[in-house]
């Protein structure tokens, strides 16, 4: 016989696995995915239609919607105990360039109904800025230096301020470079088979990466252990400048080692999306992720996941 406590059908709560939803579920959703599957119900976001089937192969429950257009959105409220928010900002937002519409989207529905218990956040690196090489905590102020940046530091307020506004814990993860073998353009060797070069060691900057693996897991940790309205640098251990990374990888691939230039003649030569990496320099500090969030790194460092 059915309870009379719980509508004709439906199980009383303490049967109901967790819901978590991820918005933006490529390559990292899909691995985080993996990681939360065995304890949670996954529903992930999507546009594309054509996604549809492959996420249902994968265990997931595809959602339709579409976070340039908020009318899509209505059905997200309430649906979902967490969320993990891994979409970008716009790429062209028109002319308020520093505004992340996306992310404002997201809260909007999510604010229609009871807000979620946890929301984590996928941010970058560049919200800090050129720190010329020095260790960077999250205590450091952030000073974005390019558009894409002022977008990532818009969506964290919007995070912190939804989640002071409606007692939803937030977690925001700031991200550098991710790699992994099995990553569509997620190892340097393809720019490496190119020949394209590195600033010489004088005027090198330092890089800093993750695993996709690690990543997930680190994604997964701050759905169940971040703190309120907390920033967390998802880092491995490596300390390594950008020239010195891509000659690792060329040693471990047999490739020859990619020619070093100087700055002032790196303008001629790369592309202006690469010169704005090679712009900034810090060293990032993850013992928050690992204090707090009890994040063990498969890959300490990309020695490790290059080689694995």
């Amino acid at each position: 016989m059915p309870s009379n406590q719980t509508p004709l059908g439906a199980l009383p709560g303490r049967f109901r696995r967790t819901r978590v939803l991820v918005v933006g579920c490529g390559d990292v959703g899909l691995r985080l995915a993996r990681e939360l599957a065995p304890r949670v119900r996954v529903l992930a976001l999507t546009s594309s239609p054509q996604r549809v089937p492959e996420l249902r192969a994968r265990g997931l429950v595809p959602l339709r919607g579409n976070l340039d257009d908020p009318r899509s959105l209505g059905r997200l409220a309430g649906l979902a105990d967490r969320v993990v928010h891994l979409a970008p900002p716009p790429g062209e937002p028109g002319a308020e360039w520093w505004r992340d519409r996306r992310t404002q989207a997201l809260l909007r529905a999510l604010r229609l109904r009871t807000a979620p218990a946890a929301l984590v956040y996928a941010s970058t690196t560049g919200v800090y800025g050129d720190c010329q090489g020095a260790r960077v905590g999250e205590e450091r102020a952030v000073r974005p230096h390019t558009p894409r940046a002022q977008r990532r530091v818009d969506a964290e307020r919007q995070l912190h301020a939804f989640g002071r506004a409606s007692g939803t814990r937030t977690s925001v993860l700031r991200i550098p470079g991710i790699y992994a073998s099995d990553r569509a353009g997620g190892t340097p060797r393809e720019r490496l088979h190119k020949g394209t070069p590195v600033l010489r060691a004088e005027d090198d900057v330092y890089t800093n990466h993750i695993h996709a693996d690690d990543l997930a897991r680190a994604l997964a940790a701050a759905v169940w252990r971040g703190r309120p309205q907390r920033s967390y640098n998802a880092s491995d251990d490596s300390a390594l400048k950008m020239g010195d990374y891509f000659d690792l990888a060329a040693d471990l691939y047999g490739l020859p080692r990619p020619p070093r230039v100087p700055r002032s003649t790196a303008q001629e030569q790369l592309p202006l999306m690469l010169l704005s990496f090679m712009g900034e320099s810090r060293l990032l500090d993850n013992t928050r992720m690992k204090r707090e969030l009890r994040v063990r790194l498969r890959y300490p460092t990309v020695r490790d996941g290059l080689a694995g």
